[in-house]
């Protein structure tokens, strides 16, 4: 009676196992393993995305007054450039709806901008999961005062909040879009304007 059982276990596991063949063979195919890697694929490039850096852009007229400005006056500390920015994502953004009054026809060449390579301007960390590119290409404004501008209302905010916290000379111009004027350790004065889209 052993044996008899012994056999119909090994017929069963047999079937079962011969049941379970022909799928694990079209997943092992050429196919399913191409599917196996997009789907991998998909999950790095999501958990790659998911965890990269909330970025805003500046644009300003002078990158060397500008560093002076976010180091020295605001305090911000240097970061790291993004992983995701050494792949050019920054040139995909909205470069087409930019104002062309705030934009330097010829923007001046900058020992910043050519010693950085493929990620040019200056990185700050603005938050925790935050940073801040400061770029050149920005025209001077009104009596040559600094321009800084942004397409982030956001961004702005918070540097009006640091500004106040650091107990800097500031005049609010305009709320909505939000445009303010803050006087750097030179007394220059900068112009920090967002460019409504």
């Amino acid at each position: 009676m052993t044996l008899l059982m012994f056999l119909n276990y090994t017929m069963s596991a047999t079937s079962v196992l011969g049941a379970l063949l022909p799928a694990l063979d079209s997943l092992f195919s050429t196919q399913g393993i191409m599917v196996m890697l997009l789907v991998a694929y998909a999950g790095a490039m999501w958990m790659f995305l998911s965890s990269a850096p909330k970025v805003h852009t500046i644009m300003v007229s002078d990158l060397q007054i500008a560093k002076e400005f976010y180091e020295g006056l605001l305090n911000l500390p240097v970061a790291d450039v993004p992983l995701h920015y050494y792949y050019n994502y920054e040139q995909s953004l909205g470069a087409a709806s930019l104002d062309p009054l705030y934009l330097s026809a010829t923007p001046a060449p900058s020992a910043l901008t050519s010693t950085m390579g493929g990620s040019e301007g200056l990185w700050y960390q603005l938050k925790k999961n935050t940073q801040l590119h400061v770029i050149s290409g920005a025209t001077y404004g009104h009596k040559n005062r600094q321009r800084h501008v942004c397409f982030d209302r956001e961004c702005l905010e918070t540097l009006l909040l640091r500004v106040q916290s650091r107990r800097l000379r500031f005049k609010v111009r305009s709320k909505k879009p939000i445009n303010f004027l803050v006087k750097d350790i030179e007394e220059r004065v900068i112009e920090m304007a967002e460019v409504a889209n």
